[in-house]
This record gives structure tokens, C-alpha cells and sequence, in this order.
């Protein structure tokens, strides 16, 4: 009698252990997706970027054609800051997706563990990709190397201020850059 308990036991563990395992590799799946999305826009963001440098050169080898190069320059900011956006919004979606599938792999690793089963392998074990770790470094590496990219100029509206130098800055965009830069550098 207490062996069929036991073996009825061990049956539930094994069940769940495949529910949770079914639920952690679509999770794994769609974390897989959402890092080769966010490569794909750190590949955009690096050429809008490349083609920002090359159009502030010209702007300046070309005074006569000032007026056109500056709409080009605005088309070409908003394009980077909407990329940027998307990319803030995926880095968040795989943060989120990241913080739903540690508990649950502690708790399968858990389950296995009284099965004297072996752990699964980490994330960062399994494929390269799936580490929040090089998305980070790359994102921080790029921008102290492009410094615009933490304060993009706004054209200044209504209850924007002067800075010092006498060109007008709205500081709640130039806050929200500066914190959301910061935040990149913070994901676990």
C-alpha cells in the first residue's frame, strides 16, 4: 500500500515536471524570438546611426544645402528614437520573460532534484543568446561611444528653458534619455 502511494507520488511529480518543462520551453521559445528581435534593432539602431553620422558631415561640408540636410536630420532622429523605443520595449519584454522563467526552472530543477534527476542547464549555458548579459554590454558600449544618443536634440516648444549656451532643451525629454540609459546597464 505505501508503495503504490509512493509510486502514485512519484507519477504527479513526473506529471508536473512535464507540464512545468512544456511550459518553460514555450517560454524559452518565445524569449529566443524576442532576443533575435532585439539583435535585428540593434542592427537597425546601429545603421540609423551610422547614416546620422554621415549626415551631419555633410551638413557641415554643405552650407548651401543646410535647409534640405536639416529635414533629412529630423526625419532621420525621429526614425532613431522610435528605434529606440522598440528596442527599450524589448529589452522590457525580455526582462519580464527572463523574470517568469528563472522561478519556474528553480522550481523544475527543484522537482527533478527529489527525482535525483540532473539540473537543467542555465539559459547562458544553453545558448549565448539567450543571456541578457551582451545585449547590455553592446547597448552601453554604444552609447559611450555615440553620446547623442543620450540626449538627442528636441525641437524646443512652449515651457522649454534656455541653457546656459542659449539653446533651448526640453529637460524632461533630456531626463527621460539620461534615465532610461541608465536603466539599460541594470538588467540582471
Amino acid at each position: 500500500m505505501a508503495d503504490e502511494q509512493e509510486i502514485m507520488c512519484k507519477l504527479e511529480s513526473i506529471k508536473e515536471i512535464r507540464n512545468k518543462t512544456w511550459q518553460m520551453e514555450k517560454i524559452k521559445a518565445r524569449l529566443k524570438a524576442e532576443f533575435e528581435a532585439l539583435e535585428s534593432e540593434e542592427r537597425h539602431l546601429k545603421e540609423y546611426k551610422q547614416e546620422m553620422d554621415l549626415l551631419l558631415q555633410e551638413k557641415m561640408a554643405h552650407v548651401e544645402e543646410l535647409r534640405l540636410i536639416h529635414a533629412d536630420i529630423n526625419v532621420m532622429e525621429n526614425t532613431i528614437k522610435q528605434s529606440e523605443n522598440d528596442l527599450n520595449k524589448l529589452l522590457e519584454s525580455t526582462r519580464r520573460l527572463h523574470d517568469e522563467y528563472k522561478p519556474l526552472k528553480e522550481h523544475v530543477d527543484a522537482l527533478r532534484m527529489t527525482l535525483g534527476l540532473q539540473r537543467l542547464p542555465d539559459l547562458c549555458e544553453e545558448e549565448e543568446k539567450l543571456s541578457l548579459e551582451p545585449a547590455c554590454r553592446v547597448i552601453n558600449k554604444f552609447t559611450e561611444m555615440h553620446p547623442y544618443a543620450l540626449c538627442a536634440k528636441p525641437r524646443a516648444g512652449p515651457g522649454t528653458q534656455k541653457s546656459q549656451s542659449g539653446s533651448k532643451m526640453n529637460e524632461e525629454r533630456a531626463s527621460t534619455w539620461s534615465s532610461t540609459t541608465n536603466n539599460l546597464g541594470r538588467i540582471d
